[in-house]
């Protein structure tokens, strides 16, 4: 990568538990064998561009940021009821070190206290998009959790002070779901699907507004968007968006994914 260039960094939806290798796919082949072709593009594109993936996953909150530093990481298997094969999977991905201090420094300047945790392993948040996109784990993976709160600002600040590794071939990905309601998801209703639409049209509208100042503002609002708690009961999966919004500067986003999962509205987006 030519060292001018700075990466886009995105927001990813990673689909439900281990989707990647279940045979029926939850039930919708379809659906998410368009996810799946979605991050297999991703990562062709960035395999060979790229030093290191930073990921913000829905699935990690500490009360300090935290970054997960072992350099020879493993994988945690945080989903239930699964068939037992999903509780083997191996990908052996590296951590950084340098990337890890890096992290730390930079969060540090910007007024951030932070940890490191050396045991965690990868949740299935950061390690299924990323072994569908990087499937021989040749690019070395960083982890960083979210806060506990989940503040909107606080997370987009946290983004902010990210935003430099965009120019030290680092790709941000911000691993959560644009809908993250479970009920929602099983009921297979069509006022479920009404829901995620009014939702997601909102979210794409805010994200693609081409003053960052102002897309933020709308983000940081979010609980004030039409079926917003429908969509999301919590905010743990919607918070990773938070921290590339931010890591994106004054840089513009575009809807880069769209499509239905179980019938629900389901976007991504690239910022840069």
């Amino acid at each position: 990568m030519n060292d001018s260039e700075k990466l886009p960094a995105y927001f990813v939806p990673h689909g439900g538990g281990p989707w990647h290798v279940m045979d029926d796919a939850f039930g919708d082949p379809e659906g998410y064998g368009k996810l799946k072709k979605y991050l297999e593009d991703l990562g062709k594109k960035y395999k060979d561009r790229i030093n290191a993936v930073l990921v913000i996953s829905g699935h990690w909150e500490e009360p300090v940021a935290t970054i997960y530093s072992s350099e020879s990481p493993a994988l945690f298997y945080d989903y239930y009821g699964f068939p037992e094969f999903t509780y083997k999977l191996q990908w052996p991905a590296k951590g950084d070190a340098g990337l890890a201090l890096q992290i730390e420094k930079l969060l540090k300047t910007s007024g951030f206290s932070s940890d490191r945790d050396e045991r965690r392993g990868y949740d299935h948040g950061s390690f299924v998009p990323l072994m569908v996109a990087f499937p021989n784990a040749e690019v070395p993976v960083v982890q960083l959790s979210l806060i506990k709160g989940l503040d909107p600002k606080i997370h987009i600040e946290m983004g902010k002070a990210l935003e430099p590794l965009r120019k030290e071939g680092v790709l941000i990905i911000g691993s959560g779901m644009s809908y993250h309601n479970m009920q929602g998801f099983m009921s297979g209703s069509s006022s479920a699907a009404v829901v995620s639409k009014h939702f997601d049209d909102w979210l794409t509208r805010s994200v693609e507004i081409c003053n960052a100042g102002e897309r933020n503002k709308m983000l940081v609002n979010w609980e004030t968007a039409p079926k917003a708690r429908e969509s999301h009961p919590r905010s743990e999966h919607l918070a990773p968006l938070f921290v590339i919004a931010g890591a994106a500067g004054d840089d513009t986003a575009i809807r880069d994914y769209s499509g239905l999962l179980m019938s629900i509205n389901i976007s991504g987006y690239k910022f840069g």
